[in-house]
């Protein structure tokens, strides 16, 4: 039996929309926002008017692009959380009014939990390679930094978090500190591919067990390079590349460790990450080498599934769908996780 499920994603400042068939996708539309560039970060009023704009469009042209009716369509996902506020609204709103036109079941997903099932989004030829159950997640964006223990598809469990600042957000702060352009993380990943990462050694934060923090790290990294510029103006650009490629490497090491940790912790060795910085080179090539190590069975997302995306949403929708775990139009958004 085949069910139709769209997806739709408005937590940040990417408008999307998809349309899936059981587990696979038939179409993931995404509309991105370039004026928060000026700004060196996103800009919430205006990250909301954009998504008002963007949404019907993305919906229709998902639509289009999957060659399935609105009136095919089993149920409507959405995000409820966590995010921008307002931006979560324009999204939420839309959802309850479609579903209610249509007199579709409606589903909420939170945010971070889709990131972890996207794993579960099947290619056409159905050979995609998906965790078994349980496995371990980590999952690392500019907002959140965790470990979770899933047990099924929408039984899962944080073990570890971050206590301040997330992953992606050091990278931000790192590449700001660089003078390099919004978003920086990817900024840094390409810089660091010709730089040296044993070139500058930074401090790793010692939280005990399988909690992180990079509050310290990032105001290392600031101090550091104030300290530098005042005996040489030009220090940030005369080393760039290792400057870049050694706090990635902090970064990187830390995330690791944790993971390493976490699988002796719970003799777990089914491994994933996902996330915006899953994305990144060093993170995907580490993972990969320490899973051969240790003997992982390691899953690592498609690019086009690590950044917010709605196929994501959709594929949880899928699952909640199949179990009938529907929420009613009262529903509303939150913003910060509720995990």
């Amino acid at each position: 039996m085949k069910t139709y499920i769209l997806g739709i994603e408005s937590s940040c400042d990417d408008t999307s929309a998809a349309v899936i068939e059981n587990n696979k996708i038939l179409a993931n539309i995404m509309a991105n926002q370039t004026v928060h560039k000026k700004y060196g970060g996103v800009v919430p009023e205006l990250a909301s008017r954009a998504h008002q704009q963007n949404i019907i469009p993305v919906v229709d042209s998902a639509l289009k692009a999957s060659g399935i009716s609105k009136h095919q369509l089993n149920a409507i996902s959405f995000t409820r959380g966590p995010g921008l506020l307002g931006s979560l609204l324009v999204g939420t709103s839309f959802a309850k009014s479609f579903a209610l036109a249509l007199d579709l079941p409606l589903i909420e997903v939170d945010h971070l939990q889709a990131h972890i099932l996207a794993h579960f989004i099947q290619n056409k030829e159905g050979s995609k390679k998906i965790p078994d159950f349980p496995f371990l997640c980590l999952t690392i964006s500019g907002g959140h930094t965790q470990i979770v223990l899933i047990n099924d598809y929408l039984e899962m469990k944080i073990i570890g978090k971050t206590i301040d600042d997330a992953a992606g957000e050091a990278f931000d702060k790192a590449a700001k500190i660089l003078g390099l352009p919004y978003p920086g993380g990817p900024e840094i990943d390409k810089l660091a591919k010709d730089g040296d990462p044993n070139r500058f050694a930074f401090p790793k934060p010692k939280i005990p067990d399988l909690n992180f923090s990079f509050s310290g790290l990032k105001t290392s990294f600031l101090y550091f390079i104030r300290d530098e510029l005042k005996h040489n103006p030009d220090f940030i650009e005369q080393n760039k590349n290792d400057l870049s490629a050694s706090i990635q490497k902090t970064i990187i090491d830390v995330l690791i460790n944790k993971l390493i940790l976490a699988s002796k912790k719970t003799g777990i060795t089914e491994v994933a990450i996902a996330g915006g910085v899953s994305a990144n080179s060093l993170m995907r090539k580490k993972l990969t080498e320490t899973g051969n190590n240790l003997n992982w069975n390691v899953y690592i997302p498609d690019i086009e599934y690590t950044t917010d995306n709605a196929a994501m949403i959709a594929i949880v929708g899928y699952y909640k769908y199949l179990k009938k775990d529907f929420t009613d139009q009262r529903i509303t958004p939150y913003a910060r996780s509720q995990g």
